[in-house]
């Protein structure tokens, strides 16, 4: 799928082809649309890259200009996936006439961009809109994070009661999620320090302020990625422990239930034995084996409540 937009004193408008100035949004393009592209005179390499789900971020520069600027983005799957929340690449193409977007996936970055959500946005300005996209990266990871740390707070006030696994094995799909963040960041993080260093973002002091903030939220987003990683990590063997432990005290339990039921079974077996035996003539006999029954009962119910079994 190929969307043409331009900016206009309304916002973005879709226009049906290319021309000078405008933003083309390729989201799995199929070898028709790519060709159409390459028509333009991009090179193939820069729009099947992005398209490689496991293509690492990096920078690319032809000797006639173009250039490649290839990103992780966020990408929210589902919660009913073994991993809700990954990341995938996305390749933002320069050329003097045109700014060029290619990802695999409809993803939240460039349907936001499409919007009217994003105020102020010219695609004649490419270094600008670029920079406005790594920043707005850097926010949606920020956003996802935030999420995470409700999803697993929830977990944690279920975990406190439970005695299964179902609950740790929840946290653990999220700590793949932190993982993937991670990753992600680290290798943007490369990249800005790249660009940081060359002059592309250096001919107006706007843009290199501007990238000196995408720097600084994509470091926070690594921080925080970084403290709710570890702090999931503890709490998974916090709560490993605490599983086990519930488990040990139901278990405990019923152990001492079942020594409290045998008692009166090993009273009352002894004196069914067909042998002379005390008070075996006597007509009380069977109201004093249960009293007895009833008083080692509840002697040992005390002991047990004493030592804090039950």
């Amino acid at each position: 799928m190929i969307n043409i937009y331009k900016s206009s004193s309304t916002g973005l408008e879709q226009i049906p082809d290319f021309t000078t100035g405008c933003w083309v949004n390729m989201i799995d393009p199929t070898s028709d649309e790519i060709e159409r592209v390459m028509g333009q005179g991009i090179p193939q390499d820069f729009i099947t890259y992005p398209l490689d789900m496991d293509e690492r971020a990096r920078s690319e520069r032809e000797d006639d200009g173009k250039m490649l600027i290839l990103i992780r983005i966020p990408f929210f799957q589902g919660l009913t996936v073994d991993v809700p929340y990954i990341t995938m690449p996305l390749g933002i193409i320069l050329t003097d006439q045109m700014i060029i977007t290619v990802c695999r996936r409809q993803n939240d970055l460039t349907t936001e961009f499409a919007s009217t959500k994003t105020k102020n946005l010219s695609t004649g300005k490419r270094l600008r809109f670029v920079l406005r996209l790594l920043l707005l990266n850097a926010n949606k990871f920020l956003d996802h994070l935030r999420l995470i740390n409700k999803m697993t707070e929830e977990l944690e006030d279920r975990l406190q009661q439970s005695m299964q696994n179902k609950e740790v094995l929840e946290l653990l799909k999220y700590q793949k999620s932190l993982v993937y963040f991670t990753t992600a960041l680290k290798a943007n993080e490369l990249l800005l320090e790249r660009l940081q260093r060359t002059q592309l973002f250096r001919q107006y002091s706007d843009d290199e302020d501007l990238l000196e903030d995408v720097i600084t939220e994509n470091q926070q987003a690594i921080e925080m990625v970084n403290i709710s990683n570890n702090i999931l990590s503890s709490m998974m063997d916090a709560f490993a422990s605490i599983i086990s432990n519930n488990l040990n005290v139901v278990m405990k339990f019923l152990a001492s239930v079942t020594i409290l039921l045998s008692l009166p079974t090993i009273i009352t077996s002894f004196f069914g034995m067909n042998v002379a035996l005390p008070f075996a003539n006597q007509s009380f006999s069977w109201q004093l084996i249960l009293g007895i029954s009833m008083l080692v009962v509840g002697v040992t119910t005390w002991l047990f409540i004493r030592r804090r079994w039950f």
